[in-house]
C-alpha cells in the first residue's frame, strides 16, 4: 500500500510569535537547536511518512532555503506557494490539494507550532479501522474553543466557551467538548468536497462536511503536546523536547 503523505502549515503570519516573526518565519524558530519545521518533518519520518508538502507565506524565501540547505532534513518536500495571498489552514490545503491527486493513501496535516509525542501510526490505525472523512486529534486539556462530539466520537459540532457562541452540525443526546490539537488524518476524497473559497478555516470545513459525512476524534490526552504559539512557549517547548 502506498505509504501516507503528510502536508505541515507553516503560511502563518506567527503574531502572537513577535518579536522573533517581525524578521523569521515561525516555522524557523528553535526549539534545543532544531527549528519547529524540522522537528516535524523528523516527526513524520518516524512513522515512515517522508512525503510532505509545506505551505509557506511570512518569509517564504527563508524557509525555503532551509529546506534546501538542508535537502529536505531527508524528506522529499514540494512547496506550495502562498506568498500572494495567506489563505488560512483550509485555504491552503485547497490550494495544495493538486499535490495529492494521485494519493491514495491517508494525508496527515499538522500545524507547524505543534509539537507532540502522540503515536501517529496509533491515529493511522484507527482512520484506518473506521474509514471516516477525517479523523481529528484531540485531547481533554482546557481552551476556550472546543470542537463537540458524540458518545460514538463522531463530530457534531463546536464552541467557544468565552463568547458561548456554538455551532452545531448534528444532533447528539450529549455533546463532548474535547480540544482540538492541530493535527488531522484525512482520506483524499475529502478534497474534492471542499467547496469554499479563498481565505478559510479547516474547521469550517469539518463543521460543514460533519452534517453529511462522519468525520472522528482521536483522543490523545496524556501525550505530550504543546501549541508554541507565543514566545514564553519555547521555554516548555525545551523541556517537554530535548
Amino acid at each position: 500500500m502506498q505509504p501516507p503523505t503528510a502536508m505541515i502549515f507553516a503560511a502563518g503570519l506567527g503574531t502572537r510569535f513577535k518579536p522573533w516573526t517581525d524578521k523569521h518565519p515561525k516555522a524557523l524558530a528553535l526549539i534545543n537547536g532544531k527549528s519547529l519545521l524540522q522537528r516535524n518533518i523528523e516527526y513524520l519520518q518516524h512513522y515512515g511518512i517522508h512525503g510532505v508538502v509545506v505551505n509557506v507565506h511570512h518569509f517564504a524565501d527563508q524557509i525555503i532555503d532551509a529546506i534546501q540547505q538542508n535537502k529536505g532534513w531527508g524528506s522529499n518536500i514540494t512547496i506550495s506557494d502562498e506568498t500572494d495571498a495567506v489563505l488560512e489552514t483550509g485555504g491552503g490545503l485547497k490550494k495544495a490539494a493538486h499535490f495529492f491527486s494521485s494519493t491514495v493513501s491517508p494525508i496527515v496535516i499538522i500545524n507547524v507550532d505543534i509539537l507532540t509525542d502522540l503515536d501517529l501510526g496509533e491515529m493511522l490505525k484507527a482512520h484506518n479501522t473506521y474509514q471516516p472523512l477525517a479523523t481529528l486529534a484531540v485531547s481533554d486539556r482546557s481552551t476556550s474553543r472546543y470542537f463537540l462530539f458524540d458518545e460514538e466520537d463522531t463530530l457534531a459540532g463546536w464552541r467557544n466557551v468565552s463568547t458561548g457562541e456554538e455551532k452545531i452540525s448534528r444532533k447528539a443526546e450529549r455533546y463532548v467538548q474535547k480540544a482540538f490539537s492541530g493535527i488531522h488524518v484525512i482520506s483524499p476524497a475529502m478534497l474534492p468536497l471542499i467547496h469554499q473559497e479563498g481565505k478559510f478555516s479547516m474547521v469550517d470545513v469539518y463543521l460543514h462536511l460533519a452534517k453529511t459525512q462522519t468525520i472522528r476524534g482521536f483522543d490523545h490526552s496524556g501525550s505530550k503536546f504543546i501549541d508554541v504559539g507565543k514566545p514564553e512557549s519555547v521555554e516548555k517547548a525545551q523541556s517537554l523536547f530535548p
